[in-house]
């Protein structure tokens, strides 16, 4: 078992004069926090590690940097518009790019490559011939992803996706998977060999996530802050969570509270028309994207926070990045009955049954109730994140992964070294 494997048993003789390449193409590098751990894990395990990503609009803007030793190569890209031709675009674009950088950065001994899309297979076949081992590190089911945004059912692009998933994983030496839930497509859709399937489970910075004492201004007046804290897309639930917090004002009378959006999304713009029509704007205050200082603020001052995603082919089996954070911040939780929020939250969480919103808006009455069971529940979550959920878990797994791709591997400096050393022949 990897609990009882010390990092150094699985790095050792592994990492030194190896190179990894890890392509990214929806989020930008460090802002990916998951893959920014991973990042560090494997420099810190001796790996050169290069990054291709898409530059940030805001942040992570320059087209080349080096952060605490990793080297990063970013490009332009334009977010899809207009439906499936504005999706083209995208992922042509970043094929082409990533493709270009590729060659700027050479030999690797791993290409790691982040869907979605699952399109990064293509570049990373190019490295395969070239002597690189082929990672997959799963963060979406891009089949499932597809039906729970668009509402389409399983139509000619619903196959197509499918086809391209099925792509990878063939071309894969070895998947990374979020959570068990995803090892288990990966195996039983995939065909993947178990021991080919690591699961590495994203974890909060803890460092990032350190509480500062609560500040009574950000209640607005009011006795109790709500909080909700991430990605707002169409499958992400911010509409689940406002109508909720419409039926706890109506319904349930209550209007001791003040609840905080932060984050940013597609579906930005429409939840603050819907927190309008709903009546909501004078108790419900839409962020965008803050610093960590002021998310920490927030979450340090937050008496319940939110994971209102709904039920769905995607949502029930993926691990929510917020819900970890929550408990790294050691605040209760209410989420919807969902497979893998259990495994994560456990009993830091209290659940409502899918996408019932009177049920969900109860929960949040009950706990503003209860301040002792909020307490202990915040102590529950963060015990979990400390322990059986914590990064360090997750960093053995992904050394072992990297172990098991390069396996009997020259590693690429040696293998340049020795074309270049050959003598034509006479």
């Amino acid at each position: 078992m990897l609990g009882d494997i010390s990092l150094d048993d699985i790095s050792g003789g592994d990492g030194p004069g190896r190179r990894a390449l890890i392509l990214v193409e929806n989020l930008s590098v460090p802002f990916d926090r998951r893959v920014w751990q991973e990042c560090t894990t494997l420099r810190d395990a001796g790996w050169e590690v290069h990054v291709i990503c898409p530059r940030g609009s805001t942040r992570d803007t320059e087209p080349e940097a080096e952060i605490d030793g990793v080297r990063i190569h970013r490009y332009p890209l334009r977010a899809a518009t207009g439906g499936p031709a504005g999706y083209v675009r995208e992922y042509g674009s970043a094929l082409w790019h990533t493709a270009r950088l590729a060659r700027k950065v050479g030999p690797v001994d791993v290409v790691h490559a982040c869907n979605p899309p699952d399109l990064l297979f293509l570049p990373a076949l190019w490295l395969k011939r070239r002597g690189a081992r082929f990672v997959f590190d799963q963060h979406d089911l891009v089949p499932e992803l597809y039906l729970s945004r668009f509402d389409r059912g399983e139509d000619l692009l619903y196959r197509g996706v499918c086809a391209l998933e099925r792509l990878t994983y063939r071309a894969a030496d070895v998947v990374l998977a979020t959570n068990e839930s995803y090892r288990d497509v990966a195996v039983r859709r995939g065909g993947r060999r178990p021991d080919d399937v690591f699961v590495v489970r994203s974890a909060p910075a803890t460092d990032r996530f350190q509480p500062v004492p609560p500040e009574p201004d950000l209640k607005r007046g009011k006795p109790h802050l709500l909080c909700y804290l991430g990605v707002m897309g169409p499958q992400d639930g911010v509409d689940y969570a406002l109508r909720s917090l419409a039926k706890l004002r109506d319904e349930l009378g209550r209007t001791d509270w003040h609840a905080v959006f932060v984050g940013a999304g597609d579906a930005f713009d429409a939840m603050v028309r819907l927190a309008r029509r709903l009546g909501l704007d004078e108790q419900v205050q839409f962020t965008g994207r803050v610093p960590d200082a002021d998310l920490v603020r927030y979450l340090s001052t937050a008496d319940v926070c939110l994971s209102p995603d709904p039920r769905n082919p995607l949502n029930d089996v993926s691990t929510m990045n917020k819900v970890l954070e929550y408990m790294a911040m050691g605040r209760p939780i209410v989420s919807f009955d969902l497979r893998e929020a259990r495994v994560s939250a456990g009993d830091a969480a209290l659940y409502a049954p899918a996408n019932d919103e009177a049920a969900f808006a109860e929960l949040i009455a009950q706990l503003l109730d209860d301040p002792q069971k909020r307490a202990r529940m915040g102590k529950i979550g963060q015990e979990r994140i400390s322990g059986q959920l914590s990064w360090r878990n997750s960093q053995a797994s992904l050394l072992a992964a990297y172990a098991a791709a390069c396996r009997d591997r020259t590693p690429a400096a040696a293998r340049v070294s020795a074309r270049r050393g050959r003598r034509p022949r006479s």
